[in-house]
C-alpha cells in the first residue's frame, strides 16, 4: 500500500462484533485499489478489536481511542489519521458495494469543484435481509443546498470528501447526533459545493441497536438548531415553536396541530421563506422554490386521508407554492424513484479464517 493513497475509507466503531466483518469485507472486495480501510474503535468493551486484529490485509489501519470520546471526536481523530486526498464514510454495520469507491473518486476527479459527494443507499435488516426501501436525494450542488434548510440531503455513510476540507472545519463535539448534518450546513456556508449521484452505492444496515434509534430525541433538539442557523441565513428568527412546526414539514407523524390547521401554517411559513429568500438570497432559484413546491406538496399528499383526494388536490394546486411543483418531476428523477428495489447486497460476514 503507497505512503499516501488515493482514498481512506474510515469506518468508526463502537461494540459492533457482529457487523463489523461485513462493513470491512465489503470494503476489502472494491474493485477499485488505491485505498487504505482506517476504522478507529471508540472504547469497545465487546470482540471488535479482537475482530478487527484477525484481519492480516495491509490495508487496514485499526486505531484505538484511549476510552469512549463520543461519534464526533472519533470521526475528529479518524480525520487527523486519514492519508488519503479523498476520504470516504461508512458506519461499522454497512455494506458498501463492489463498485463504490470507483464511482466516486471517479466523479470526484472530474468535478474539482464540488467537495463532497454521496449517493442513494439500499437498506438491509438486522440479519442482513434486504428491505424493500431505498432512500434517494436531490442530485444538484444547488438543490442540496436548499434541501438542507429543511432535513440533511446528503447520507453521511454514502459520504466521499476531500479530506482537506473537512479536516478544516472538523466536527462539532456539541453535536453527539447529526454531526455530519452540522458538517454538511456549515460546508455549504464556506462555499463548498456537495452533490449526489443517482446510484445506490451503500447498503444500510437497520436494527434496534442503532444509536441514532436510540436518541430521537437528542436528533430532534439537535437538527433544530440547526434549522435555526439556516433560516437565520436569510433574517428568519423564527421561535421554538416554530422551530417544532419546521421539524414536522419533513416528519408527517410528528405534526404537533390537526391537518388543516397545520396546512393553514405549513403554506404560510414555506410563503415566509420564500419571501426572506427574495431579500437575502442566500439560497439558490429556482431551486428554493422547487425544494418549497416539493415540501408543500409532500405535506399535501399526507393529508389526503383526512381530507379527502378532491380537497387535498383543490388544497396543494390553489396554492402559489405549487408554482414550484412541476421542476421536482424530471423523467430521470421519476424513473429512478419509482423503481421500488434495489440489487441485493450480497453481504459477507465471514471473520478471516
Amino acid at each position: 500500500m503507497p505512503a499516501k493513497p488515493k482514498v481512506t475509507v474510515f469506518i468508526p466503531v463502537h461494540n459492533r462484533e457482529d457487523y463489523i466483518c461485513v462493513a470491512v469485507n465489503s470494503i476489502l472486495a472494491q474493485t477499485f485499489e488505491d485505498f487504505e480501510l482506517l476504522v478507529v474503535d471508540d472504547g469497545s468493551t465487546d470482540r471488535t478489536v479482537e475482530v478487527l486484529e484477525s484481519y492480516s490485509d495491509p490495508r487496514l489501519r485499526v486505531a484505538r481511542n484511549p476510552r469512549n470520546l463520543g461519534i464526533p471526536a472519533t470521526r475528529n481523530h479518524g480525520l487527523e489519521l486519514a492519508r488519503g486526498e479523498y476520504i470516504a464514510l461508512l458506519d461499522s454495520d454497512d455494506h458498501a458495494y463492489p463498485g463504490r469507491l470507483a464511482r466516486q473518486v471517479k466523479y470526484l476527479d472530474a468535478n474539482p469543484e464540488i467537495t463532497e459527494i454521496g449517493s442513494w443507499c439500499s437498506f438491509m435488516d438486522a440479519d442482513g435481509n434486504m428491505l424493500d426501501k431505498v432512500r434517494r436525494q436531490p442530485l444538484k450542488p444547488e438543490d442540496v443546498h436548499a434541501h438542507l434548510v429543511f432535513h440533511c440531503p446528503i447520507i453521511n455513510r454514502t459520504v466521499m470528501a476531500r479530506t482537506d476540507a473537512l479536516r478544516e472545519l472538523g466536527y462539532d463535539t456539541g453535536f453527539p447526533r447529526c454531526q455530519d448534518y452540522d458538517m454538511h450546513c456549515r460546508l455549504v456556508a464556506a462555499g463548498h459545493q456537495l452533490a449526489n449521484l443517482p446510484e445506490i452505492l451503500v447498503c444500510g444496515r437497520e436494527h434496534p441497536g442503532r444509536f441514532t434509534g436510540q436518541t430521537s430525541d437528542l436528533g430532534r433538539e439537535r437538527k433544530t438548531e440547526v434549522y435555526r442557523r439556516m433560516l437565520a441565513r436569510i433574517d428568519i428568527e423564527a421561535s421554538e415553536e416554530e422551530l417544532f412546526r419546521h421539524h414536522a414539514l419533513t416528519r408527517p407523524a410528528e405534526r404537533p396541530l390537526e391537518v388543516d390547521e397545520f396546512l393553514e401554517w405549513a403554506e404560510a411559513w414555506l410563503w415566509r421563506i420564500k419571501q426572506a429568500n427574495r431579500v437575502h438570497p442566500v439560497y439558490p432559484e429556482p431551486s428554493m422554490s422547487r425544494t418549497l413546491g416539493a415540501i408543500w406538496a409532500l405535506n399535501c399528499w399526507h393529508a389526503r386521508r383526512k381530507l379527502g383526494r378532491r380537497k387535498m388536490l383543490a388544497r396543494l394546486s390553489g396554492s402559489p407554492l405549487a408554482r414550484g411543483i412541476p421542476g421536482n418531476f424530471n423523467l430521470r428523477f421519476l424513473v429512478a424513484a419509482t423503481a421500488r428495489s434495489a440489487r441485493p447486497a450480497k453481504v459477507d460476514d465471514r471473520a478471516p479464517e
